[in-house]
């Protein structure tokens, strides 16, 4: 049942991001996962069809090998297999030069696995496109929003809300960009 799958993933998330903060603020990590989270709920909600169990635990765990400590072979054992494949599709390779090659080898790894893998991809971006942190400089929010168009025009045929919901917040955050 999703509530159970939910909070079995939750409280792993929890405790693995425990001592996390979302970037530039003081909230804890939880604020961003649940957001992922509710954005896919909400996707789903809207009638769009894909696995919601599957979809909510790797929209939960989805930094878990890329933030903490949690690798492969745990996320495996606790949630399965296809979930460890999924999150680990979603990390970025740090034995990778560039950060545009890190972006491509994951999104190219998210197309090859299940369509909710590519679409927690996308709603991790609409997340993550808030107020740029203050400490960034103009070129990093510029570069993290052709990054987000990178994520759109590679994953769009994964949601068709969620690829909408993206463009809005892509178009969002220009409009912050020219404030800079």
């Amino acid at each position: 049942m999703t509530q159970e799958l939910y909070q079995e993933a939750i409280k792993f998330a929890g405790e693995k991001h425990s001592e996390q903060k979302v970037p530039g603020t003081n909230s804890n990590y939880l604020l961003h996962i649940s957001n992922v989270a509710m954005e896919v709920l909400v996707a789903y909600n809207l009638g769009a069809k894909f696995n919601i169990d599957f979809a909510i635990q790797v929209a939960i765990l989805h930094d878990t090998i890329e933030d903490t400590n949690t690798d492969f072979e745990e996320i495996k054992r606790k949630f399965g297999e296809p979930i460890a494949q999924a999150v680990e599709a979603l990390t970025k390779d740090e034995k990778l030069q560039t950060k545009k090659e890190r972006m491509m080898d994951s999104l190219n790894r998210i197309n090859k696995l299940q369509k909710e893998v590519g679409l927690v991809k996308i709603a991790d971006r609409i997340t993550n496109l808030q107020t740029p942190p203050k400490h960034w400089n103009k070129d990093k929010v510029i570069a993290y929003c052709e990054e987000a168009k990178l994520i759109l025009d590679t994953l769009s045929n994964k949601n068709e809300y969620l690829s909408q919901r993206l463009k809005t917040k892509i178009s969002e955050y220009n409009q912050k960009i020219k404030q800079l």
